[in-house]
Order: structure tokens, then sequence, then C-alpha cells
């Protein structure tokens, strides 16, 4: 009689402590900034975290600034953070800065390398922040031509699910001989260190257009068609060899836009992303 009045109090005790105390819960959402991804104080990146986020199922998206490849700032996308986590909820959205070329120092592929090593360290912290292997690119201008690149050029440590260029360079040595503004011409030698004419290959390595191929990942180009410093040309061209290859491209141009944009037409190209996303990377198995 004795021990089945312990057995009875044990299993009482234990029944009001699962009830009370459940083992597991959804994670909150939160918000980590100016995390280091390498030894540079450059190599930083801001990192936002929905909730109920888990390794099997949390998708990621990450923001690469433009700005000639010698300017800009993550804080450039900083007001458009609330409108991706509308209308991505279930993603999340890691912001990174890259070290800007100079006269002297970071020159081409420092960018390059710097991208690798910002997704190199997400997938070796993927069980601490619970985020899935799914990666998405998203670049402005020279940060649309640094996601194109590694879209298309590099499979390590994940295969890119897709990628989204705003008015990205795609082929650096037609810019170069086409663009009539000096500023951005000494740009790109600052950044490639030379010119097409007297260095064709390192202008080639570095352009986007050059490794498209049937394998490369789908695609959403955004353009205006009035911008001044990369003609919409770029994304006509890369969409074209994109399409001939059999990878899903969409291409969206803007008739009365420049380089940038904002108010109901940004809100158009975000939504544009949404559904382009849904159908290419949250769809898949």
């Amino acid at each position: 009689m004795i021990y089945v009045i312990l057995m009875s109090i044990i299993l009482s005790i234990g029944s009001c402590q699962k009830n009370d105390f459940p083992l597991t819960s959804a994670l909150p959402e939160q918000t980590f900034l100016n995390i280091s991804y390498g030894t540079d104080s450059a190599q930083k990146m801001d990192i936002y975290l929905p909730a109920a986020r888990s390794k099997d199922s949390t998708k990621v998206i990450m923001l690469i600034h433009g700005g000639a490849w010698n300017g800009g700032d993550k804080d450039d996308f900083a007001s458009y953070i609330t409108l991706l986590k509308k209308k991505l909820p279930d993603y999340a959205i890691v912001n990174i800065n890259y070290r800007l070329a100079t006269q002297r120092t970071n020159h081409f592929p420092a960018q390059e390398n710097d991208l690798r090593s910002a997704i190199d360290f997400l997938y070796k912290e993927r069980e601490n922040y619970q985020l899935s292997e799914n990666l998405v690119l998203l670049g402005a201008s020279a940060g649309a031509h640094l996601a194109l690149l590694h879209a298309y050029k590099h499979i390590n440590p994940v295969k890119i699910q897709s990628v989204i260029s705003f008015f990205g360079p795609t082929d650096l040595a037609s810019m170069y001989n086409s663009i009539t503004n000096s500023y951005y011409q000494w740009a790109m030698q600052v950044l490639i260190g030379g010119t097409p004419a007297n260095n064709i290959d390192a202008f080639q390595q570095s352009s986007p257009l050059f490794f498209a191929n049937a394998n490369s990942c789908p695609t959403l180009l955004l353009h205006g068609a009035k911008d001044p410093l990369v003609p919409v040309s770029h994304s006509k061209i890369l969409s074209n060899k994109l399409k001939a290859a059999g990878v899903e491209t969409k291409l969206v141009i803007y008739p009365n836009e420049g380089h940038g944009w904002y108010g109901a037409t940004l809100e158009n190209s975000f939504e544009r992303i949404a559904t382009f996303l849904q159908e290419n990377v949250d769809l898949k198995k």
C-alpha cells in the first residue's frame, strides 16, 4: 500500500512538472549587430533572426550593398529591413559589409573573398543561429555584381538557391568601355588594377556574365531603363544567356527609373522578390 501511494505521488509531481514547464519552446525573434566574420574591421554583418526558426526550415537572404566597390555601407539597406521582414517573414536576413577598394589596398578579389568568408561563417554557425543551408543573395549595383558573381562562380560551402540583382554590372570590360562617367571608370581601374586594354583576363574573371551557365541558380534581375551608370543592357544580355541555358530567369525593367528607385516602385520590387522566391526557393522540397 505504501509503495502504491509513493508511486502515485511521484507520477502526480511528474505530471505537474510536464504541464508547468514545457521541455521545448519556439525561439524568439532576435537581432545581432556587427558580428565579425573575419579579422578586418570591415568584415562585419548584422543578423536578423525570425521567431520560431529552425535549422531545417529557416532560409537566409544575404544583402550586399553597393557603392562602386569603394564606398557604401550595410546601413544603406537598414531602412529596407522592416519591409523585407514583412515580405519574407520566414527568412533570416543577413546584411554584410566588406572591404572597400582603395588605390593601395583591397583590390579585387578582396570583395569576392569577403562574400565567400561571410557565407562560410554562416554555414559554420548555422546550428547556433538555427539556420538552414538555403541561401539567397540580394545585391544592389556593385553589391549585385558581387552577388551574381558568387552565385555563378562558387558552389562551396553551399550552392546559392537564388540570386537577386538590383541594376548590377554583369560585364565589367563592356561597362568600362561604354560609360562616360570618368569616376566609375576610375573606380574600376582601382578595383581591378588596370583597364580592359592591359588586363582583360582580370576583367573577365570578375564578370558574372562569363560564369553564367546551365547550372546557374534562378535569377531575378531588376533594372531601370534610364540607368545612366549601369546600362540596362547588362541585365538584358545576362537574362538572354541564362534563358538560352534553361535557367529560371525573370527580368523586370522599370521604364522611368534610373540607378535606384523608391516609393511604389520599390514596393513593387519587393513584391516581385517575394513571389520569385516563393516559386523558386520556398516550394522546393
